[in-house]
């Protein structure tokens, strides 16, 4: 979906010369018009996770571990236990950012 593929550049980009606030319209625009399109689950896991990090560089912490808590969940269902290692690291490192040490264990 090349439409796709130029809104994940364009947010990409924009977050590579710290234009945050940019880059997560962009992220947003593409996620809602993925959900809306019916993008493929793994799409929509990876501009969400993208989407997470994007919240945590401007500083909004809860949603960014909302986001990835989603993706924990949704790549365990879509992938499965033994490929989910990156998905699980980044929801325990928003846990341990607000300091919810307990929960990332």
């Amino acid at each position: 979906w090349a439409r796709g593929a130029a809104m994940t550049e364009l947010g990409l980009g924009l977050s590579a010369v710290y234009q945050h606030e940019d880059a997560l319209s962009v992220g947003e625009a593409e996620l809602s018009t993925l959900r809306r399109l019916g993008g493929t689950p793994d799409n929509i896991l990876s501009v969400m996770s993208n989407l997470a990090c994007t919240y945590e560089l401007i500083g909004r912490s809860n949603e960014a571990l909302s986001l990835r808590k989603d993706v924990y969940s949704g790549r365990l269902k879509l992938d499965g236990e033994e490929d989910i290692l990156n998905a699980a690291n980044n929801y325990a490192t928003s846990l341990a950012a607000l300091k919810r040490f307990e929960e990332a264990k």
